[in-house]
């Protein structure tokens, strides 16, 4: 049952917050999500967020910007992110709920930051789903072209901005890991750390055929393009990075989440940084950058090319699909929970936050979402819109920053699992470098994000302010309806 809150002149405001003490309270509750997900599997999750088609292709993407020095601009995108990484695992550790940086918005900023973070949370999720699935059917078609002689016909396997009709193949993907999250999110979380297990081991088989060509020469001029070819590189990397804060999404279904949920954020950001750095700097060292430049498949040219072992493609091709399927799954997984938060606070339509009685997951929203994204990536052409993931996390990020900040003053003795260190320096420092990035994206990815803010926040002062339960004084703490 929804419990009546005290009514003030505060709560009718469009910056009311949600009280710290209702959103911890959520842990205690039998009507939330399930707590089944541990620190592995949280941390799986994470790098299987992280670690998709984006170092398989981005390496071919950017340096053709950077030259040689695309080894800093691996470091600079990994330190951004790691600034980040570090609010988000307080305040992970502090309101371990689902809603990420939506939830941390509303507990320090009000509802209406909170609604325009959530929606842009939608976006980023959305996209990203929809621009990594499209990918799947050209790795099968290399992989199923080199092993069997056969390829599925191209009009249902690539996109349409490519040639293709409908991408069945994108959709097919996401169909099939939405059954796999219906099944259960402990289930879901083990399937995921196989998955991560495969790739990790792709990635570091790279790594050792890699090193057996390397030539230092390659990374003469090192700065090939300037510095400032280095930092837009890095804005493009970045891309690669998305995802780590996924996890804190789950804080609902955590154990242990004031240890585990910090643990789990900086430890994957940390792991997927390292390996990053070691894949570029061996892919350089392979071949010459001009010869990177432009690929497709950059690592199996490296190794093809460089190193003289062909049927590494064939090993690219396989960690490839293994890591766009465990990213699909993480995101779709990480975009239902916090349309699920924000359907609990009644700034969406109240029917997503049903939980199924058995596996006390939001199976309905799940699917729902499965359906809408793989209509997406079968028929909807995504190349001029995946910068929208870039500037929309980076948004995330600095409105996470800038949390920290507020709830230290706000709410010092706030109990929290993990303190991020020097506030509000590193909080400050981590704003500026997502400002800095967001300032190398283009014209054209400012005017679609307008676009979509401008219609989230006519759905939130037609719905979302009339709805809301904690404007209403009807709740802070709602319970989930389950069935």
């Amino acid at each position: 049952m929804a419990t009546t809150a005290e009514p003030s002149d505060g709560r009718k405001g469009l910056f009311v917050k949600k009280p710290i003490s209702s959103l911890v309270g959520k842990e205690d509750s039998d009507s939330g999500l399930r707590r089944s997900v541990g620190v592995l599997d949280l941390t799986a999750l994470g790098l299987g967020a992280i670690i998709g088609t984006g170092i398989f292709v981005i390496i071919g993407e950017a340096i053709g910007d950077s030259g040689p020095s695309i080894v800093l601009s691996f470091v600079l995108a990994g330190i951004t992110c790691m600034f980040s990484a570090l609010a988000f695992a307080e305040l992970a550790s502090t309101i371990p709920v689902s809603g990420s940086a939506y939830t941390y918005a509303y507990a320090t900023m009000g509802e209406l930051v909170a609604f325009i973070i959530g929606w842009d949370l939608i976006l980023e999720y959305g996209v990203s789903i929809a621009a990594v699935a499209v990918g799947w059917g050209s790795y099968l078609n290399e992989l199923l072209d080199s092993v069997f002689s056969f390829a599925l016909p191209e009009s249902i396997s690539v996109a349409r901005d490519e040639g293709g009709t409908a991408n069945l193949t994108a959709a097919f993907l996401v169909l099939a890991v939405t059954a796999v999250l219906v099944v259960g999110v402990k289930e879901s979380a083990r399937t995921n750390t196989i998955m991560v297990i495969v790739k990790l081991v792709v990635l570091l088989l790279f790594i050792a055929l890699g090193l057996t060509a390397f030539n230092a020469d390659n990374f003469s001029p090192f700065f090939a393009e300037g510095f400032g070819g280095s930092l837009t590189a890095a804005s493009v990397i970045f891309f690669a990075y998305i995802g780590f804060d996924a996890i804190s999404t789950s804080g609902e279904e955590v154990k242990n989440p004031g240890r585990n949920l910090p643990i789990a954020i900086i430890g994957s950001l940390a792991v997927a940084t390292l390996l990053y750095i070691a894949v570029a700097a061996v892919a350089t060292g392979a071949l010459p950058f001009d010869e990177l430049n432009g690929q497709d498949a950059p690592l199996a040219v490296a190794l093809s090319d460089g190193a003289g072992y062909d049927w590494a493609a064939n090993i690219i091709s396989l960690g490839a699909l293994v890591a766009i399927t465990s990213v699909v799954l993480t995101l779709l997984y990480g975009q239902s929970r916090i349309l699920f938060a924000m359907s609990r606070d009644g700034l969406l339509f109240k029917r997503l936050s049903r939980l199924s009685p058995r596996t006390r997951t939001p199976i309905f929203l799940t699917v729902l979402l499965g359906l809408l994204f793989a209509l997406l990536a079968a028929l909807v052409p995504l190349a001029e819109i995946v910068q929208l993931v870039n500037i929309g996390t980076l948004f995330a990020f600095i409105i996470v920053n800038v949390g920290v900040i507020i709830l230290r003053r706000t709410d010092p003795d706030l109990e929290r699992g993990y303190r991020v260190p020097f506030v509000p320096v590193f909080p400050i420092i981590g704003s500026v470098l997502c400002i800095i990035l967001i300032a190398r994206l283009p014209l054209e990815t400012f005017l679609r994000f307008f676009v979509w803010m401008a219609a989230g926040l006519l759905l939130y002062f037609v719905y979302g302010r009339r709805h809301s339960l904690v404007r209403r004084g009807e709740a802070v703490n709602p319970e989930a309806e389950v069935g």
